[in-house]
């Protein structure tokens, strides 16, 4: 009897499974918005706001976890370290799961951010392995399309499981398609990294690289600069759920209104491409920055005349704009940190991710924390961060470029 071996993995089957690996941080916060204020009232939550720590806690754990997996799967090999990372996803998803109160919640979801670091950062290296030039930046497209999908649909999907069941069922189908994705990932993909082509840990030249960063300057402006404005975003992603799900009263119709501002962001991703050709990252970054910032202090400046809780449509037009200046921002902050860096560029990559997610994560949590039931101080923290962030961005810019050492 002859035994057949399994197909080959296929391009479009290849694209199709890195595009599921690597959105699990986008499903693990999208899906949870809906039910922050199911899960805060079954938890026992006194404090409305510390409902937003089940989001920013995610983000918390995937900043830990950008430093670990990087470095890992150069040592172990790519297979084992989406297993690792998978691993600890499932565990953080069943503590939440049967979590009985916030702290537990947030154990969770600190692990579950952990883990969905290892298939995010991993991701990249699979396709590095795989392809190459022009092919590499056709594989990437194709799965940032998919990706940039999922905040549209993930809050969609959680308020129609939250409709049909409890916000429990949402970590419960969070469960069952990280298995599922676990078993076709073993199964369908070989190990793309040869043993042959493995380094030992060197702790001694991750400590060098790190340090080599932190003497550029320039690029650590930029990493602030990064942070100041993942902050403001992530002070966004906090609130925006007590905002337009409670304060506008929109209730099941807001993951709808939601997937509205996130074709926004997306849009801008896209134009992205064309504009940054025209005009170059730094007058882009810059222009974005400013007018953030400007825009903020309009939309504050006209809550005088039409109240702390503007109208719908002003407030809709103004996230609207809002994302589209931030969706400009964060792909070329990251490429204008990392300039210098092509001969390290998995370690520096690694840390321009972790300090600029730990700034975030705090500014985030200031900005969300405290929201008072008005946009104020939302729009506040779009005026300064932004506003730091183009003075910050300004100075690098005027500074001359390093040379790669490549």
């Amino acid at each position: 009897m002859i035994s057949r071996s399994k197909a080959e993995i296929g391009f479009t089957e290849f694209v199709a499974m890195m595009a599921f690996v690597t959105c699990f941080v986008a499903m693990a916060i999208d899906l949870m918005l809906p039910a922050l204020a199911d899960i805060g009232a079954d938890l026992g939550v006194v404090r409305d706001n510390d409902t937003q720590l089940i989001i920013t806690t995610v983000f918390l754990g995937v900043a830990f976890g950008q430093i670990l997996y990087g470095p890992l799967s150069d040592v172990i090999g790519r297979k084992r370290s989406i297993y690792l990372g998978f691993s600890i996803f499932i565990f953080g998803t069943l503590i939440s799961l049967f979590s009985t109160s916030l702290e537990m919640m947030l154990l969770g979801r600190l692990f579950q951010g952990l883990g969905a670091a290892g298939p995010r950062i991993v991701t990249i290296a699979i396709v590095r392995d795989q392809h190459k030039g022009p092919q590499m930046a056709r594989v990437m497209s194709l799965i940032m399309t998919v990706f940039i999908l999922v905040p549209v649909i993930a809050p969609i999907i959680g308020q129609g499981i939250l409709m049909v069941a409890g916000w429990r069922s949402i970590f419960g189908f969070l469960l069952l398609m990280a298995l599922f994705i676990l078993f076709w990932f073993a199964w369908r993909l070989p190990e793309t990294l040869p043993q042959e082509d493995r380094h030992e840990f060197s702790s001694a030249r991750l400590i060098s690289s790190f340090k080599e960063v932190l003497a550029n300057r320039r690029s650590m402006a930029f990493v602030i600069a990064l942070g100041l404005v993942f902050g403001a975003f992530l002070g966004f992603l906090s609130s925006v759920q007590q905002i337009l799900q409670e304060l506008y009263q929109l209730g099941a119709a807001f993951p709808f209104y939601f997937a509205v501002l996130a074709m926004g962001i997306g849009a801008s991703n896209f134009l992205n491409a064309k504009l940054v050709m025209r005009f170059g990252m730094k007058p882009l970054v810059m222009g974005a920055q400013l007018g953030s910032s400007l825009l903020s202090l309009i939309a504050l400046i006209a809550t005088f005349w039409l109240g702390a809780v503007p109208p719908l449509p002003f407030v809709m037009g103004y996230f609207m704009l809002l994302l589209m200046g931030i969706g400009l921002l964060f792909g070329n902050l990251n490429a204008l940190s990392m300039e210098p860096f092509g001969h390290i560029a998995g370690m520096a990559s690694s840390f321009v991710g972790v300090v600029s997610t730990l700034i975030a994560v705090l500014l985030g949590m200031l900005v969300g924390q405290t929201y008072n039931d008005t946009l104020i101080p939302l729009m506040l923290g779009f005026i300064v961060l932004p506003g730091i962030a183009f003075v910050v961005t300004r100075w690098a810019a005027s500074k001359p470029a390093p040379c790669d050492k490549d």
